[in-house]
């Protein structure tokens, strides 16, 4: 089981379509049985 470090933040994390791709890429990784480690940064403000 290996783990794997994912960073995320700016327009990555946005808004609730781009939150729920990262998610997926979360989720994805989780299923192939690694150790995940999120970091979020500041999200951009779309106005």
């Amino acid at each position: 089981m290996d783990t794997i470090v994912m960073k995320f933040g700016g327009s990555s994390v946005a808004d609730n379509n781009k939150l729920h791709v990262v998610a997926n890429k979360i989720i994805d990784m989780y299923n192939k049985d690694n150790n995940i480690v999120v970091v979020v940064s500041a999200q951009r403000k779309n106005y």
